[in-house]
């Protein structure tokens, strides 16, 4: 599968967002920052039918709408609770697409999966163990959004174990970036000052949301042209 142009060129932009946040140019966000998650929108929007595509690009949506949310943040806190809001729908429908995911792989490996959804466990109670005495008012929808988040992440991992190659690898290396840029923002805010912050949550997010849809769009490459030929 070749890549639409369009995610060619999100790459781009996302390569020189992410070199002004390290320069410490932070103010081109209200520029940069809302076209990048659309890129990906219209080059899955433009890429060949398949049966999740309007999931994932619902996804993508509340991704973006999160993004320009957050751009207010600075100025009250309700904006970070509306991004917070928008975000977790967002991985709700995540959950959705990954469930919706065909598989592939008949062998049970509930070893591998029992270890997987003891790390992710150990990964939440950390993080709540870490977050949760300075997070205040906050704390029910930290704790809602920090479980969504890790039931994502677990899916994807469900996924890496039973989807076909390689687009289980992408979307499970995705939806780690995706939990390590929101760790990065989450102990930012609300446990200790990150330097270069900005540079490192958007990195690892913009990557993530980049490897799910290519993820995604290598485990339907094949699906639209059997459908088809069923048909035939």
């Amino acid at each position: 599968m070749k890549n639409p142009p369009l995610l060619k060129i999100y790459i781009g932009f996302s390569t020189v967002y992410l070199l002004l946040l390290l320069s410490g140019y932070e103010s081109f966000d209200l520029f940069l920052k809302p076209i990048l998650i659309p890129l990906l929108g219209f080059g899955v929007y433009f890429y060949k039918k398949f049966p999740s595509k309007n999931t994932l690009l619902t996804a993508l949506l509340f991704s973006w709408i999160g993004d320009v949310i957050l751009l207010f943040a600075d100025i009250a806190e309700i904006y970070f609770i509306l991004g917070l809001v928008s975000f977790l729908l967002s991985h709700l429908v995540y959950c959705v697409l990954f469930n919706k995911q065909t598989k592939t792989q008949n062998k049970k490996k509930r070893t591998l999966f029992l270890i997987g959804s003891l790390v992710i466990a150990c990964y939440l109670i950390g993080m709540l163990t870490v977050l949760l005495p300075s997070l205040g008012e906050l704390k029910i929808p930290v704790i809602v959004y920090a479980s969504v988040i890790s039931f994502m992440l677990l899916l994807a991992f469900n996924g890496f174990l039973i989807w076909k190659k390689p687009g289980n690898q992408y979307v499970f290396i995705g939806a780690v970036m995706f939990v390590i840029s929101d760790s990065i923002l989450a102990i930012n805010k609300f446990y200790a000052p990150i330097e270069k912050s900005s540079f490192f949550i958007m990195l690892t997010y913009l990557v993530a949301q980049y490897l799910i849809v290519i993820g995604i769009l290598k485990l339907n490459s094949g699906l639209t042209v059997a459908t088809e030929s069923k048909k035939i």
